[in-house]
Protein backbone atom coordinates (compact mmCIF):
# COMPACT_ATOMS: atom_id res chain seq x y z
CA UNK A 1 0.00 0.00 0.00
CA UNK A 2 2.79 2.56 0.43
CA UNK A 3 4.64 1.74 -2.43
CA UNK A 4 1.29 2.61 -4.30
CA UNK A 5 1.22 6.14 -2.22
CA UNK A 6 4.24 6.59 -2.98
CA UNK A 7 4.42 6.17 -6.69
CA UNK A 8 1.27 8.51 -6.62
CA UNK A 9 2.74 11.41 -4.71
CA UNK A 10 5.56 10.82 -7.07
CA UNK A 11 3.75 10.65 -10.30
CA UNK A 12 1.89 14.20 -9.46
CA UNK A 13 4.55 16.15 -8.22
CA UNK A 14 6.35 15.42 -11.47
CA UNK A 15 3.40 16.03 -13.67
CA UNK A 16 2.50 19.13 -11.75
CA UNK A 17 6.26 20.43 -11.93
CA UNK A 18 6.20 19.70 -16.12
CA UNK A 19 2.07 21.23 -16.23
CA UNK A 20 3.26 24.54 -14.57
CA UNK A 21 6.75 24.93 -16.35
CA UNK A 22 9.37 23.95 -13.54
CA UNK A 23 10.42 20.63 -14.93
CA UNK A 24 13.94 21.50 -14.19
CA UNK A 25 13.26 22.40 -10.87
CA UNK A 26 12.14 19.22 -9.92
CA UNK A 27 15.45 17.73 -11.85
CA UNK A 28 17.48 19.85 -9.69
CA UNK A 29 15.30 19.29 -6.45
CA UNK A 30 15.53 15.09 -7.22
CA UNK A 31 19.53 15.49 -7.55
CA UNK A 32 19.74 17.36 -4.33
CA UNK A 33 17.57 15.68 -2.47
CA UNK A 34 19.67 12.31 -3.39
CA UNK A 35 22.91 13.93 -2.24
CA UNK A 36 21.19 14.79 0.99
CA UNK A 37 19.46 10.92 1.58
CA UNK A 38 23.17 9.78 0.69
CA UNK A 39 24.71 12.23 3.32
CA UNK A 40 21.99 11.62 6.05
CA UNK A 41 22.14 7.93 5.91
CA UNK A 42 25.78 7.71 6.49
CA UNK A 43 25.28 9.95 8.97
CA UNK A 44 22.54 8.39 10.98
CA UNK A 45 24.62 5.10 10.15
CA UNK A 46 27.53 6.41 12.22
CA UNK A 47 24.79 6.97 15.29
CA UNK A 48 22.89 3.78 15.02
CA UNK A 49 25.91 2.24 15.29
CA UNK A 50 27.65 3.89 18.25
CA UNK A 51 24.72 3.70 20.02
CA UNK A 52 24.15 0.25 19.40
CA UNK A 53 27.48 -0.45 20.52
CA UNK A 54 27.26 1.55 23.51
CA UNK A 55 23.99 -0.43 24.30
CA UNK A 56 26.34 -3.61 23.34
CA UNK A 57 28.99 -2.40 26.30
CA UNK A 58 26.39 -1.68 28.55
CA UNK A 59 24.80 -5.47 28.20
CA UNK A 60 28.00 -7.17 28.85
CA UNK A 61 29.20 -4.59 32.01
CA UNK A 62 25.59 -5.53 33.48
CA UNK A 63 24.43 -1.86 33.51
CA UNK A 64 21.78 -3.17 31.37
CA UNK A 65 20.24 -5.81 33.67
CA UNK A 66 20.44 -3.23 36.68
CA UNK A 67 18.80 -0.56 34.79
CA UNK A 68 16.27 -3.40 33.89
CA UNK A 69 15.86 -4.62 37.72
CA UNK A 70 15.58 -0.03 37.81
CA UNK A 71 12.72 -0.41 35.32
CA UNK A 72 10.91 -3.50 36.39
CA UNK A 73 7.80 -2.25 38.47
CA UNK A 74 7.19 0.13 35.05
CA UNK A 75 7.65 -3.48 32.82
CA UNK A 76 5.99 -5.48 35.15
CA UNK A 77 2.71 -3.21 34.92
CA UNK A 78 2.72 -2.71 30.92
CA UNK A 79 3.42 -6.39 30.65
CA UNK A 80 2.24 -8.55 33.51
CA UNK A 81 2.34 -11.59 31.45
CA UNK A 82 6.35 -11.58 31.01
CA UNK A 83 7.70 -13.70 34.09
CA UNK A 84 10.47 -11.82 36.11
CA UNK A 85 14.04 -12.84 34.55
CA UNK A 86 12.65 -13.37 31.12
CA UNK A 87 15.22 -12.15 28.42
CA UNK A 88 12.09 -9.93 26.87
CA UNK A 89 12.10 -7.76 29.90
CA UNK A 90 15.95 -6.78 29.19
CA UNK A 91 14.94 -6.24 25.25
CA UNK A 92 12.13 -4.14 26.29
CA UNK A 93 14.13 -2.26 28.71
CA UNK A 94 16.65 -1.55 26.39
CA UNK A 95 14.11 -0.32 23.49
CA UNK A 96 12.29 1.98 25.75
CA UNK A 97 15.85 3.86 27.39
CA UNK A 98 17.12 3.80 23.66
CA UNK A 99 13.73 5.59 22.73
CA UNK A 100 13.71 7.79 25.73
CA UNK A 101 16.79 9.14 24.32
CA UNK A 102 15.56 9.42 20.68
CA UNK A 103 17.57 6.97 19.37
CA UNK A 104 15.27 5.73 16.94
CA UNK A 105 17.30 3.36 15.28
CA UNK A 106 19.43 1.90 18.34
CA UNK A 107 16.02 0.93 19.23
CA UNK A 108 14.74 -0.97 16.36
CA UNK A 109 17.18 -3.99 16.84
CA UNK A 110 16.72 -4.02 20.34
CA UNK A 111 12.71 -4.02 19.23
CA UNK A 112 12.92 -6.97 17.43
CA UNK A 113 14.46 -8.79 19.56
CA UNK A 114 11.59 -8.13 21.95
CA UNK A 115 9.07 -8.87 19.74
CA UNK A 116 10.61 -12.31 19.20
CA UNK A 117 10.78 -13.10 22.34
CA UNK A 118 7.38 -12.22 22.98
CA UNK A 119 6.37 -14.17 20.02
CA UNK A 120 7.97 -17.34 21.91
CA UNK A 121 6.06 -16.59 24.94
CA UNK A 122 2.70 -16.41 23.29
CA UNK A 123 3.33 -19.76 21.04
CA UNK A 124 4.36 -21.43 24.35
CA UNK A 125 1.10 -19.80 25.86
CA UNK A 126 -0.76 -21.23 23.45
CA UNK A 127 0.81 -24.99 23.11
CA UNK A 128 -0.18 -25.22 27.32
CA UNK A 129 -3.65 -24.16 26.21
CA UNK A 130 -3.94 -26.62 23.31
CA UNK A 131 -5.13 -23.55 21.41
CA UNK A 132 -6.85 -23.39 17.16
CA UNK A 133 -4.20 -23.27 14.87
CA UNK A 134 -5.39 -19.96 14.03
CA UNK A 135 -4.69 -18.37 17.13
CA UNK A 136 -0.80 -18.62 16.37
CA UNK A 137 -1.23 -15.76 14.16
CA UNK A 138 -2.65 -13.42 16.54
CA UNK A 139 -0.19 -10.78 18.62
CA UNK A 140 -0.57 -11.25 22.06
CA UNK A 141 -2.00 -8.03 24.42
CA UNK A 142 1.84 -7.41 25.55
CA UNK A 143 2.55 -7.73 21.90
CA UNK A 144 0.34 -4.83 20.91
CA UNK A 145 0.89 -3.02 24.21
CA UNK A 146 5.06 -2.99 23.25
CA UNK A 147 4.25 -1.81 19.28
CA UNK A 148 2.37 0.89 21.24
CA UNK A 149 4.83 1.93 23.04
CA UNK A 150 7.31 1.67 20.79
CA UNK A 151 6.06 3.54 18.27
CA UNK A 152 4.49 6.48 20.68
CA UNK A 153 8.26 6.84 21.47
CA UNK A 154 8.53 9.05 24.82
CA UNK A 155 11.61 10.78 24.10
CA UNK A 156 13.34 13.10 26.90
CA UNK A 157 16.48 14.11 24.32
CA UNK A 158 15.35 13.44 21.06
CA UNK A 159 18.78 13.02 19.69
CA UNK A 160 18.12 12.24 15.95
CA UNK A 161 15.68 15.16 15.53
CA UNK A 162 18.08 17.67 17.04
CA UNK A 163 21.29 16.21 14.52
CA UNK A 164 18.38 16.48 11.70
CA UNK A 165 17.38 20.48 12.77
CA UNK A 166 21.10 20.49 13.32
CA UNK A 167 22.40 19.66 9.84
CA UNK A 168 19.82 21.35 7.77
CA UNK A 169 20.50 24.91 9.90
CA UNK A 170 18.19 25.36 12.60
CA UNK A 171 19.30 28.72 14.91
CA UNK A 172 18.28 26.09 17.84
CA UNK A 173 18.31 22.70 17.28
CA UNK A 174 17.20 21.82 20.84
CA UNK A 175 14.10 24.01 20.52
CA UNK A 176 12.43 20.69 19.89
CA UNK A 177 13.15 18.85 23.06
CA UNK A 178 10.06 20.67 25.24
CA UNK A 179 7.27 20.03 22.56
CA UNK A 180 8.90 17.00 21.79
CA UNK A 181 8.44 15.97 25.23
CA UNK A 182 5.12 16.98 25.94
CA UNK A 183 4.21 15.09 22.48
CA UNK A 184 5.62 11.93 23.35
CA UNK A 185 4.17 11.81 26.97
CA UNK A 186 0.71 12.78 25.86
CA UNK A 187 0.73 9.96 23.20
CA UNK A 188 2.33 7.29 25.13
CA UNK A 189 0.31 7.87 28.42
CA UNK A 190 -3.02 7.71 25.77
CA UNK A 191 -1.46 4.45 23.83
CA UNK A 192 -1.01 3.10 27.56
CA UNK A 193 -4.48 3.40 28.56
CA UNK A 194 -6.39 2.58 25.39
CA UNK A 195 -3.81 -0.51 25.61
CA UNK A 196 -4.98 -1.49 29.19
CA UNK A 197 -8.54 -1.05 28.30
CA UNK A 198 -8.40 -3.22 24.90
CA UNK A 199 -6.39 -6.33 27.21
CA UNK A 200 -9.33 -5.82 30.18
CA UNK A 201 -12.09 -6.08 27.36
CA UNK A 202 -11.01 -8.80 25.80
CA UNK A 203 -10.58 -10.78 28.82
CA UNK A 204 -13.70 -10.32 30.22
CA UNK A 205 -15.25 -10.75 27.09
Amino acid sequence: MLNWLWGLMIIIGVSYGIVTGNAEAVSNASIDGAKDAVTMSITMLGIMAMWTGVMEIAKESGLMDRMTKGLYPVLHFLFPAIPKGHKANEYIAANIIANILGLGWAATPMGLKAMKELADLQREKLRRQNAPAKWYRMASDEMCTFLVINISSLQVIPVSMIAYRSQYGSVNPVAIVVPGLIATTVSTLIGVIICKLMSHHSKSS
